[in-house]
């Protein structure tokens, strides 16, 4: 939503004080500057990156209709799955937790936290980290790195849309005006012509400075920014999870654990004391020993 009125808003501006200087659309309307500058730009992000990377910012466009990929919900539902988890296994043991893992489809743990599944990634973080904790993984220190390089990769793969428009916007302004020099050099055929054809001919050759540059710091360059804020905050999703094995491997109880994780949630969607104790309260599983 704000995607489309930051657009409508950007281009609504241009074109407003445009035409309030009696300038006229038509003008602009250089279909061979466009051509020569997004055609260039597209083909120097294909040189760049590898098709994985390209593949993930084409399925990053709709993140951009997107406000945050969790919300405070999502993340009530993380820690009420780590208070049930870590809860079972110091009451049952750690082997208890092998049913759950093995057929997150049918878990009662899985099913009550479906933000869990919105990405695979995050799922299968959570029950692999699970799986080696339940093999006899009890040292803290040697968890963390592990946990932490895989998510640096993790990392390097959300922030791949934002790397390709980001870098697809820096290029955009030189395009503009390798687009501006091919004009001016068509221009200079015409020399001999009457200043209004002149002026006509290098009027369309600034177009492509000025389309390069609206579309680098109008479009894309934002795009990119939006797409990093967004694939930071997917990585923190899996941060919070992270927090929670290390705190529990540290032999904090689970009620310990859960709240070491709130707090390693951002500020904008981190619940309150008070609201993640009543959603325990309301929707935790009841564990017999």
């Amino acid at each position: 939503m704000f995607y489309i009125i930051g657009i409508i808003t950007v281009f609504g501006s241009v074109v407003l004080g445009y035409t309030m200087h009696g300038g006229s659309l038509m003008v602009l309307n250089q279909p061979n500057e466009f051509i020569i500058i997004l055609g260039a730009a597209i083909g120097s992000v294909i040189i760049g990156y590898p098709i994985a990377k390209l593949k993930k910012a084409l399925v990053g466009l709709k993140y951009l209709f997107k406000g945050k990929p969790y919300n405070k919900k999502d993340y009530l539902e993380l820690l009420l799955f780590s208070f049930n988890t870590y809860k079972l296994m110091k009451i049952k043991g750690m082997l208890e937790i092998e049913s759950h893992i093995e057929n997150p489809g049918e878990s009662e743990l899985y099913k009550l936290a479906p933000s869990i599944k919105k990405e695979p990634f995050i799922i299968n973080f959570i029950t692999d980290n699970l799986r080696i904790m339940s093999m006899g993984m009890d040292n803290p220190h040697q968890l963390d790195d592990v946990m932490e390089k895989e998510i640096d990769l993790y990392r390097g793969s959300c922030a791949a849309p934002g790397d390709v428009y980001a870098n697809l916007g820096d290029s955009l302004p030189a395009l503009g005006i390798v687009a501006a020099v091919l004009g001016v050099i068509i221009t200079m055929r015409s020399i001999m012509e009457p200043p209004d054809v002149l002026g006509a001919l290098i009027g369309a050759a600034l177009v492509g400075t000025f389309f390069g540059v609206l579309m680098a710091y109008g479009v894309f360059g934002p795009m990119g920014h939006f797409l990093h804020i967004y694939g930071d905050y997917k990585v923190k999703f899996a941060e919070c999870s992270k927090m929670g094995f290390i705190a529990y491997l540290n032999g904090n109880p689970p009620i310990i654990v859960v709240e070491f994780m709130r707090k390693n949630i951002p500020e904008d969607l981190r619940p309150s004391f008070d609201e993640l104790d009543t959603y325990i309260n309301e929707n935790s599983m009841k564990i017999m020993g």
